[in-house]
């Protein structure tokens, strides 16, 4: 298993346990609406800081993207299964 898959697990798990102290359940508490805003928020952080940042703030600005990402799929109930299948046929 991946780091992603990996956390994207556990991002699972926190959508449907909701903890109170969780961030990741505090976006799904918030909807669909703000996850994908969130997501393009750290889209265009994740731009700018390859394009003027260093490479290390590049990489976490690709995290952060990375992460809200895994968390708007969760919440529209898309696997990750469903993304490797897609990545698949589009590489043939």
């Amino acid at each position: 298993m991946s780091e992603i898959d990996d956390l994207f697990e556990v991002i699972k798990q926190r959508i449907s346990e909701m903890p109170e102290d969780s961030y990741t359940a505090e976006i799904a508490r918030k909807g669909i609406g703000f996850a994908a805003r969130k997501v393009g928020e750290e889209a265009v952080e994740t731009v700018v800081a390859a394009l003027n940042e260093s490479k290390e703030r590049t990489v976490s600005e690709a995290c952060d993207l990375i992460y809200h990402l895994l968390v708007l799929l969760a919440i529209r109930g898309i696997n990750l299964d469903e993304i490797y299948v897609e990545l698949r046929r589009r590489r043939k």
